[in-house]
């Protein structure tokens, strides 16, 4: 059994053992602050929603109560037919997985009780949300430009002997675990999957969902349980030069009131959010709701890759929830196994 998997047995105890307290906020609530006087973002936040990146075309922004609690519960009957033991007695996976791409949906995975995938749509201002974006209005992320469609189309027929550019974990391109070296990065615990890591920080929709804020004057950090990634925000510092680049950017903060604002670039060429180049450009506005909710926002912003920026926010909720090690690195023996099955197989076929 996996930390993961430990780590989920441990909440779901801890669910069916405490009473939920339910704190009514007041109109006069004030904002936790740090000694320096600007508001205090520390803490531990679920980010699993069911709150989809994109809405359906047409729809609103906003659900109605009827409607989200509808979906909800469609949602709370998946988990428990997910839930639900398995036939011992079940045939094996079809050849080639069930179709879906990914690891998972290809060769089959956990089943739903591992999974977090969240239970309630995001909150903000009183109102269910659809979708993470709002600008476009339309709730879609922009049309990509011919150059973004072209390059993105030679990374997926790229072959081992070429460069690869990774897409966007958990947005891999068809054909990702077929060869070692186009192994998408989360896979390989470089990332988290689908860029919960950020920027921008979006939920996975699967599990390990919490992130952690720890503030100082000079510095904010933000830990992120699923791969362990870190990020360090540089208070009222100058971009480092374009030459040095990060994995997760290059991210230096200020305050806008009492909004932190965080500007990262400097990417690397191989992180690619959704198919995204090295000049990808992400703002970040962090704001106090009330003591216990954080407002995101994030513009994203890469002409060669989008016909225009775009814009997103949900709501991050405090949790006493414990982070818990996510054990993956990269070189575990996952991958050696992997070759040496399909070198066994190898030796079998010639024969």
């Amino acid at each position: 059994m996996t930390r993961t998997m430990i780590a989920r047995v441990v909440r779901v105890l801890a669910a069916l053992g405490a009473a939920a307290v339910v704190v009514s906020l007041t109109a006069t609530e004030t904002i936790p602050r740090m000694p320096d006087g600007h508001p205090d973002l520390q803490g531990t936040y679920d980010l699993a929603t069911l709150t989809p990146l994109e809405r359906a075309a047409g729809s609103s922004l906003v659900l109605t109560d009827e409607q989200a609690a509808k979906l909800e519960r469609q949602a709370a009957q998946q988990v428990a037919t997910g839930d639900a033991p398995l036939k011992a007695d079940r045939s094996a996976p079809p050849l080639g997985g069930d179709g879906s791409i990914g690891a998972a949906g290809n060769v089959g995975g956990y089943n739903r009780f591992w999974l977090d995938p969240g239970s309630h749509y995001t909150m903000l201002d009183g109102q269910r949300r659809a979708s993470i974006l709002i600008d476009p209005p339309d709730g879609r992320v922009p049309q990509v430009t011919p150059d973004a469609r072209q390059r993105n189309t030679r990374a997926v027929r790229a072959t081992s002997d070429q460069q690869i550019r990774e897409n966007d974990p958990g947005l891999e391109p068809e054909g990702s675990y077929d060869d070692p070296e186009r192994r998408p990065l989360g896979e390989r615990c470089l990332l988290g999957f689908a860029s919960t890591s950020g920027p921008p920080v979006l939920p996975n929709y699967f599990y390990n969902n919490l992130h952690q804020i720890v503030q100082t004057r000079d510095s904010v950090m933000i830990l992120t349980e699923m791969v362990h990634d870190a990020r360090v925000i540089r208070m009222n510092a100058q971009h480092l030069p374009k030459t040095i680049r990060r994995w997760l950017g290059d991210s230096i903060g200020r305050w806008d009131g009492d909004t932190l604002v965080v500007d990262t670039m400097n990417f690397t060429d191989k992180t690619r959010f959704r198919g995204s180049t090295e000049n990808l450009h992400v703002v970040e506005r962090f704001s106090r709701v009330d003591a216990r909710t954080v407002r995101y926002q994030f513009t994203v912003e890469d002409p060669a890759t989008w016909t225009r920026s775009w814009t997103g926010e949900y709501a991050w909720p405090a949790t006493k929830d414990l982070i818990y090690e996510y054990a993956c690195h990269e070189a575990n023996y996952a991958l050696e196994d992997i070759l040496r099955g399909a070198r066994l197989k190898e030796k079998e076929t010639k024969r």
